[in-house]
């Protein structure tokens, strides 16, 4: 009796109930953002599991939106939680910082020194050289732990400042040197450094 009393108040129709549903639309959607991270990464096991939650807690969502068609607060809450929940989604995938990544720098100047400055500085670095439309080039291809990149961008810019640089993930790597792979890695991520990060 008292609870059917406190769920018909206004109060909780306008303020509670919004505020509910925005929050089930920030964990999900940043559940299947790490959820998406996981799958092309290769965590197969990991992958369904957040999936599971992801759609379970969407589907309580979407059961209060068809239960109150008519508060226009909940369609707003839920727009929002969805923006907000993409945004923190982003913040965690950069949080985690787990994974390989391939840098591949382009410059016009002599990349010789930036090539023994990298390798000094534990990346495998290659470069080789090429044309672009207004001549002679050299590409630098390096791959390196994604925690890694901000050193390695770091000095690519600090002998090349005007180089062109791209970043793209990496499922799968095998280094023929050390006779291993070194991508996917089957360990599941870390979750306490994870959480130590946002303190």
């Amino acid at each position: 009796m008292i609870l059917s009393e406190i769920l018909g108040t206004f109060w909780f129709a306008y303020i509670v109930l919004p505020l509910l549903i925005f929050l089930s639309r920030v964990i999900d959607v940043s559940i299947g953002t790490i959820r998406v991270i996981f799958v092309a990464k290769g965590f197969t096991k990991l992958a369904p599991f957040l999936g599971f939650f992801e759609v379970s807690i969407w589907l309580l969502a979407m059961r209060q939106i068809m239960q109150n068609l008519d508060n226009w607060v909940c369609y707003v809450a839920y727009g929002l939680g969805f923006a907000v929940g993409n945004y923190v989604g982003m913040l965690i995938e950069q949080k985690l910082s787990f994974g390989k990544v391939i840098v591949r720098a382009v410059s016009k100047q002599d990349s010789s020194e930036l090539l023994e400055r990298l390798n000094s500085s534990q990346f495998k670095a290659t470069s080789t050289g090429s044309k672009d439309s207004n001549g002679e080039v050299h590409l630098i291809t390096c791959v390196t732990d994604k925690k890694k990149v901000s050193k390695l961008v770091g000095i690519i810019k600090e002998h090349n400042p005007h180089s062109f640089y791209s970043i793209e993930d990496v499922r799968y790597v095998y280094d023929a040197e050390d006779g291993e792979k070194v991508v996917p890695k089957k360990k599941r991520p870390n979750i306490l450094s994870f959480v130590r990060k946002f303190k």
